[in-house]
C-alpha cells in the first residue's frame, strides 16, 4: 500500500490477459476529458480504501477494476443492483459463455 514499505519492484514485460487490457481500456475511455467520469485521484482514493487485506490478495488490475465500479457507484453512473443483475448475467454464461465473448472481441 502506498507509503509503506516494500520489496523491490519487478521490471519486466509480460503479456496481459484480455480482461487486464479491457480494464485498462476501460479506465482510459472513463477519464478521457470529454467524459470526466473518472479522475486518477478517485482511482488512488478508493484503492486506498481497499484495506490492506483486500489490497494485497487483489492483483493490480483486480484493485483497478474495484476503484472504478467503486468511482461509477459513487457518482451514481451506476447502481449496486445494476451490477448484481449484470454480474449474474454474465456468471450464468458459464465457462462457454465467457470464452465465447472472448473470442468476440
Amino acid at each position: 500500500m502506498g507509503g509503506l514499505p516494500a520489496g523491490p519492484v519487478e521490471r519486466h514485460e509480460h503479456d496481459y490477459a484480455l480482461w487486464e487490457k479491457r480494464v485498462d481500456a476501460l479506465m482510459v475511455l472513463l477519464s478521457a476529458p470529454e467524459r470526466r467520469l473518472l479522475k486518477v485521484d478517485e482511482l488512488r482514493r478508493n484503492i486506498e480504501g481497499l484495506g490492506a487485506d483486500a489490497y494485497e490478495r487483489m492483483s493490480y488490475y483486480e484493485r483497478w477494476i474495484s476503484s472504478i465500479t467503486q468511482t461509477l457507484i459513487q457518482r451514481g453512473v451506476l447502481t449496486i443492483d445494476e451490477l448484481g443483475r449484470k454480474m449474474a448475467e454474465v456468471e450464468a454464461r458459464g465457462p462457454e459463455g465467457h470464452q465465447a465473448a472472448d473470442d468476440a472481441v
